[in-house]
Protein backbone atom coordinates (compact mmCIF):
# COMPACT_ATOMS: atom_id res chain seq x y z
CA UNK A 1 0.00 0.00 0.00
CA UNK A 2 1.43 3.33 -0.90
CA UNK A 3 0.50 6.98 -0.02
CA UNK A 4 -0.17 9.77 -2.74
CA UNK A 5 3.24 11.14 -3.57
CA UNK A 6 4.31 13.59 -1.43
CA UNK A 7 6.54 17.01 -2.10
CA UNK A 8 8.15 17.10 0.90
CA UNK A 9 7.90 20.29 3.08
CA UNK A 10 8.46 24.27 1.79
CA UNK A 11 12.44 23.75 2.12
CA UNK A 12 12.38 21.03 0.21
CA UNK A 13 10.28 22.36 -2.65
CA UNK A 14 12.66 25.52 -2.59
CA UNK A 15 15.65 23.41 -2.87
CA UNK A 16 13.98 21.40 -5.76
CA UNK A 17 13.16 24.07 -7.55
CA UNK A 18 16.62 25.90 -7.40
CA UNK A 19 18.98 22.83 -8.30
CA UNK A 20 16.43 21.11 -10.81
CA UNK A 21 16.61 22.73 -14.11
CA UNK A 22 12.80 23.76 -14.86
CA UNK A 23 10.67 22.74 -17.76
CA UNK A 24 8.68 19.78 -18.74
CA UNK A 25 11.55 17.19 -18.37
CA UNK A 26 10.46 17.02 -14.46
CA UNK A 27 7.21 17.76 -14.57
CA UNK A 28 5.34 14.51 -12.56
CA UNK A 29 4.49 11.88 -15.94
CA UNK A 30 0.62 11.12 -16.10
CA UNK A 31 0.52 7.20 -15.32
CA UNK A 32 -1.57 5.15 -17.03
CA UNK A 33 -5.18 4.32 -15.82
CA UNK A 34 -5.94 0.22 -15.85
CA UNK A 35 -9.05 -0.74 -17.44
CA UNK A 36 -11.48 -1.55 -15.00
CA UNK A 37 -11.94 -5.24 -14.24
CA UNK A 38 -14.86 -6.84 -15.34
CA UNK A 39 -18.04 -8.63 -13.16
CA UNK A 40 -16.62 -11.78 -13.33
CA UNK A 41 -13.19 -10.75 -12.29
CA UNK A 42 -11.80 -11.80 -8.82
CA UNK A 43 -11.23 -9.91 -6.05
CA UNK A 44 -7.68 -7.93 -6.34
CA UNK A 45 -6.03 -5.47 -3.73
CA UNK A 46 -6.99 -2.20 -4.65
CA UNK A 47 -9.22 -2.85 -7.20
CA UNK A 48 -13.00 -2.37 -6.79
CA UNK A 49 -15.31 -4.71 -7.98
CA UNK A 50 -18.11 -2.30 -8.70
CA UNK A 51 -18.59 1.58 -8.73
CA UNK A 52 -20.49 0.87 -5.48
CA UNK A 53 -18.44 -1.05 -3.72
CA UNK A 54 -15.80 1.30 -1.64
CA UNK A 55 -14.23 -0.83 0.91
CA UNK A 56 -10.47 -0.52 1.03
CA UNK A 57 -9.13 -3.94 -0.34
CA UNK A 58 -5.83 -3.27 0.79
CA UNK A 59 -5.84 -1.88 4.18
CA UNK A 60 -2.94 -1.84 6.40
CA UNK A 61 -4.80 -3.90 8.73
CA UNK A 62 -6.35 -6.83 6.37
CA UNK A 63 -5.48 -10.14 8.25
CA UNK A 64 -6.18 -12.19 5.55
CA UNK A 65 -5.14 -12.11 1.81
CA UNK A 66 -7.81 -11.78 -0.26
CA UNK A 67 -9.17 -13.90 -3.81
CA UNK A 68 -6.36 -12.61 -6.65
CA UNK A 69 -5.94 -12.55 -9.76
CA UNK A 70 -3.35 -14.03 -11.93
CA UNK A 71 -1.48 -11.72 -13.86
CA UNK A 72 -0.99 -13.98 -17.69
CA UNK A 73 1.90 -13.56 -19.66
CA UNK A 74 0.68 -10.60 -22.19
CA UNK A 75 0.05 -8.89 -18.47
CA UNK A 76 3.62 -9.24 -17.46
CA UNK A 77 5.35 -8.40 -20.47
CA UNK A 78 4.48 -4.63 -19.85
CA UNK A 79 6.87 -3.14 -18.23
CA UNK A 80 5.79 -0.20 -15.57
CA UNK A 81 6.30 3.30 -17.27
CA UNK A 82 10.33 4.93 -16.27
CA UNK A 83 10.57 7.84 -14.17
CA UNK A 84 12.47 11.17 -16.28
CA UNK A 85 15.83 11.36 -16.21
CA UNK A 86 16.88 12.53 -12.86
CA UNK A 87 13.46 13.03 -11.31
CA UNK A 88 14.77 11.41 -8.17
CA UNK A 89 17.61 13.47 -7.08
CA UNK A 90 19.30 13.02 -3.46
CA UNK A 91 17.75 16.58 -1.89
CA UNK A 92 18.21 17.05 1.69
CA UNK A 93 15.62 18.42 4.12
CA UNK A 94 16.95 21.93 5.03
CA UNK A 95 15.23 24.65 7.11
CA UNK A 96 13.78 27.09 4.95
CA UNK A 97 16.09 30.13 5.73
CA UNK A 98 18.76 27.83 4.77
CA UNK A 99 17.07 26.93 1.27
CA UNK A 100 18.76 30.57 0.36
CA UNK A 101 22.18 29.08 0.03
CA UNK A 102 21.26 27.54 -2.74
CA UNK A 103 22.77 28.99 -6.04
CA UNK A 104 20.09 30.91 -8.29
CA UNK A 105 17.57 30.38 -5.39
CA UNK A 106 15.66 33.66 -3.68
CA UNK A 107 18.99 35.69 -4.71
CA UNK A 108 21.28 33.33 -3.47
CA UNK A 109 25.12 34.57 -3.65
CA UNK A 110 26.60 32.48 -6.37
CA UNK A 111 28.05 30.02 -4.44
CA UNK A 112 26.49 28.08 -1.78
CA UNK A 113 27.53 29.28 1.56
CA UNK A 114 28.16 27.24 4.63
CA UNK A 115 25.57 26.61 7.09
CA UNK A 116 25.75 27.20 10.68
CA UNK A 117 22.55 25.32 11.84
CA UNK A 118 23.02 22.41 13.81
CA UNK A 119 21.39 19.60 11.64
CA UNK A 120 19.05 16.85 13.23
CA UNK A 121 21.28 14.47 12.60
CA UNK A 122 24.61 15.96 13.52
CA UNK A 123 25.76 13.99 16.23
CA UNK A 124 25.28 10.54 14.12
CA UNK A 125 26.91 12.31 11.13
CA UNK A 126 29.67 13.70 13.61
CA UNK A 127 30.54 9.97 14.39
CA UNK A 128 30.48 8.88 10.49
CA UNK A 129 33.22 11.24 9.99
CA UNK A 130 35.11 10.61 12.44
CA UNK A 131 34.45 14.21 14.18
CA UNK A 132 34.62 15.59 17.81
CA UNK A 133 31.26 14.49 19.05
CA UNK A 134 29.14 16.87 20.17
CA UNK A 135 25.93 17.54 18.60
CA UNK A 136 27.26 20.89 17.77
CA UNK A 137 28.22 22.46 14.02
CA UNK A 138 31.29 23.88 13.64
CA UNK A 139 32.73 25.83 10.57
CA UNK A 140 35.25 22.53 10.15
CA UNK A 141 31.74 20.12 10.83
CA UNK A 142 30.12 21.80 7.82
CA UNK A 143 33.51 21.38 5.62
CA UNK A 144 33.64 18.08 6.22
CA UNK A 145 30.13 17.48 5.53
CA UNK A 146 29.81 19.27 2.72
CA UNK A 147 32.24 17.57 1.19
CA UNK A 148 30.40 14.51 1.82
CA UNK A 149 27.64 15.42 -0.18
CA UNK A 150 29.57 16.89 -3.42
CA UNK A 151 30.77 13.77 -3.09
CA UNK A 152 27.29 11.81 -3.05
CA UNK A 153 25.32 14.39 -4.78
CA UNK A 154 23.39 15.46 -2.27
CA UNK A 155 21.97 18.89 -2.84
CA UNK A 156 22.31 21.57 -1.76
CA UNK A 157 25.77 20.73 -0.29
CA UNK A 158 25.92 22.85 2.40
CA UNK A 159 26.53 21.13 5.42
CA UNK A 160 23.24 20.33 6.32
CA UNK A 161 23.56 17.14 8.72
CA UNK A 162 19.70 16.13 7.93
CA UNK A 163 18.02 12.85 7.88
CA UNK A 164 19.10 12.34 3.41
CA UNK A 165 22.89 12.88 4.59
CA UNK A 166 22.53 10.20 7.47
CA UNK A 167 20.91 7.23 5.12
CA UNK A 168 23.04 7.94 2.53
CA UNK A 169 25.82 7.08 5.36
CA UNK A 170 23.96 3.89 6.59
CA UNK A 171 23.55 2.57 3.47
CA UNK A 172 27.71 2.59 2.82
CA UNK A 173 28.02 1.42 5.73
CA UNK A 174 26.12 -1.36 4.98
CA UNK A 175 26.90 -2.12 1.62
CA UNK A 176 29.64 -4.92 2.05
CA UNK A 177 28.00 -6.60 5.04
CA UNK A 178 24.31 -5.35 6.16
CA UNK A 179 23.54 -8.25 8.15
CA UNK A 180 26.55 -7.76 9.89
CA UNK A 181 24.65 -7.20 13.18
CA UNK A 182 23.07 -10.91 12.59
CA UNK A 183 19.43 -9.12 13.07
CA UNK A 184 18.49 -10.84 9.87
CA UNK A 185 18.25 -14.66 9.91
CA UNK A 186 20.05 -17.10 8.26
CA UNK A 187 18.14 -19.50 5.50
CA UNK A 188 19.55 -21.41 3.11
CA UNK A 189 16.64 -20.35 1.09
CA UNK A 190 15.78 -16.91 -0.42
CA UNK A 191 15.18 -14.20 2.49
CA UNK A 192 14.26 -10.76 2.13
CA UNK A 193 15.43 -8.95 4.82
CA UNK A 194 13.63 -5.57 6.02
CA UNK A 195 15.38 -3.28 8.78
CA UNK A 196 13.02 -0.69 9.73
CA UNK A 197 15.56 1.20 11.90
CA UNK A 198 17.98 1.63 9.38
CA UNK A 199 15.31 1.96 6.32
CA UNK A 200 17.35 -0.40 4.24
CA UNK A 201 16.12 -4.14 2.34
CA UNK A 202 18.25 -6.99 1.38
CA UNK A 203 17.78 -10.26 -0.13
CA UNK A 204 20.41 -13.31 1.25
CA UNK A 205 20.27 -16.79 0.44
CA UNK A 206 22.86 -18.89 2.85
CA UNK A 207 25.57 -16.20 3.96
CA UNK A 208 25.54 -14.41 0.10
CA UNK A 209 23.99 -11.38 -0.11
CA UNK A 210 21.71 -11.52 -3.69
CA UNK A 211 20.39 -8.07 -3.54
CA UNK A 212 21.16 -4.89 -2.15
CA UNK A 213 21.07 -3.24 0.35
CA UNK A 214 18.94 -0.38 -1.37
CA UNK A 215 16.99 2.20 0.76
CA UNK A 216 13.81 1.91 1.52
CA UNK A 217 10.42 3.81 2.90
CA UNK A 218 8.13 1.94 5.37
CA UNK A 219 4.88 3.01 6.91
CA UNK A 220 4.79 5.56 8.86
CA UNK A 221 3.66 6.38 12.72
CA UNK A 222 -0.29 4.61 12.46
CA UNK A 223 0.70 2.89 9.59
CA UNK A 224 3.56 0.67 10.56
CA UNK A 225 4.96 -2.01 7.70
CA UNK A 226 4.29 -5.22 9.92
CA UNK A 227 7.18 -6.90 11.61
CA UNK A 228 7.99 -10.51 12.15
CA UNK A 229 7.69 -13.27 9.46
CA UNK A 230 5.79 -13.07 5.53
CA UNK A 231 5.61 -15.01 2.43
CA UNK A 232 5.03 -13.30 -0.97
CA UNK A 233 1.51 -14.74 -1.47
CA UNK A 234 0.65 -12.69 -4.67
CA UNK A 235 2.77 -10.54 -7.22
CA UNK A 236 1.65 -7.83 -9.65
CA UNK A 237 3.88 -5.84 -11.87
CA UNK A 238 1.28 -3.26 -12.91
CA UNK A 239 -0.49 -3.13 -9.56
CA UNK A 240 -2.78 0.24 -9.17
CA UNK A 241 -4.26 1.23 -5.62
CA UNK A 242 -8.13 2.11 -6.05
CA UNK A 243 -7.68 3.63 -2.62
CA UNK A 244 -4.47 6.75 -3.17
CA UNK A 245 -5.10 6.98 -7.19
CA UNK A 246 -1.63 6.16 -7.63
CA UNK A 247 0.75 2.90 -9.41
CA UNK A 248 2.43 0.36 -7.43
CA UNK A 249 4.76 -0.65 -10.00
CA UNK A 250 6.19 -4.05 -9.32
CA UNK A 251 3.98 -5.11 -6.26
CA UNK A 252 4.86 -8.08 -4.51
CA UNK A 253 2.33 -8.13 -1.63
CA UNK A 254 3.70 -10.15 1.62
CA UNK A 255 1.08 -9.50 4.50
CA UNK A 256 -2.20 -8.48 3.30
CA UNK A 257 -2.10 -5.49 1.65
CA UNK A 258 1.25 -4.67 2.83
CA UNK A 259 3.65 -5.38 -0.47
CA UNK A 260 7.53 -4.01 -1.57
CA UNK A 261 6.53 -1.52 -4.62
CA UNK A 262 8.07 1.33 -6.46
CA UNK A 263 6.98 4.77 -6.01
CA UNK A 264 7.62 7.86 -8.49
CA UNK A 265 9.29 10.12 -6.09
CA UNK A 266 11.55 9.86 -3.39
CA UNK A 267 12.05 7.07 -0.99
CA UNK A 268 13.52 9.87 1.49
CA UNK A 269 10.31 12.01 1.62
CA UNK A 270 8.42 11.41 5.05
CA UNK A 271 6.82 10.85 6.91
CA UNK A 272 6.45 7.22 5.08
CA UNK A 273 4.09 4.96 3.56
CA UNK A 274 0.76 3.54 4.48
CA UNK A 275 2.38 0.02 5.56
CA UNK A 276 3.94 -0.81 2.30
CA UNK A 277 7.59 -0.93 1.77
CA UNK A 278 8.17 1.47 -0.89
CA UNK A 279 11.70 1.67 -3.40
CA UNK A 280 13.29 3.17 -6.08
CA UNK A 281 11.65 2.05 -9.52
CA UNK A 282 15.03 0.35 -10.06
CA UNK A 283 15.25 -1.38 -7.33
CA UNK A 284 11.82 -2.54 -6.86
CA UNK A 285 12.34 -4.00 -10.73
CA UNK A 286 15.91 -6.27 -9.73
CA UNK A 287 13.91 -7.55 -6.39
CA UNK A 288 11.08 -8.42 -9.21
CA UNK A 289 13.40 -10.81 -10.61
CA UNK A 290 15.09 -11.81 -7.55
CA UNK A 291 12.02 -12.89 -5.13
CA UNK A 292 9.69 -15.47 -6.36
CA UNK A 293 5.80 -16.12 -4.84
CA UNK A 294 6.16 -17.95 -1.75
CA UNK A 295 9.73 -16.85 -0.90
CA UNK A 296 9.64 -15.46 2.99
CA UNK A 297 10.06 -12.17 4.67
CA UNK A 298 11.35 -11.12 7.39
CA UNK A 299 10.92 -7.96 8.83
CA UNK A 300 12.26 -6.08 12.41
CA UNK A 301 13.16 -2.86 14.23
CA UNK A 302 11.26 0.05 14.06
CA UNK A 303 10.93 3.21 11.70
CA UNK A 304 12.75 6.41 13.29
CA UNK A 305 10.20 9.23 14.33
CA UNK A 306 7.33 5.77 15.00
Amino acid sequence: MTSPPVRGSLAALLVLAAVLPAGPAFADPEPPRPAAPGPAAALVPGILTTPYDSRPLDSTDQTLPPRVHEPGAAEDSIEPYEPPAGSDPLIEYVPPSEAQSVPGSLGAPAAASCTRKTGTHQRQVERWLKRTVDGKQSPADCRAIRAFQTEQDIRPAIGYAGPVTWSRMQWLSARKNPNAAKKCPTRAYRLACVDLRRQLMWVSKGRKTVLGPVPIRSGRAGNATRAGWHKVYWKHKNHWSSIYNTPMPYSQFFSGGQAFHAIYGSVYNPPGSRGCVNMRLADAKKLWRVLKKNDRVYVWGRKPGT
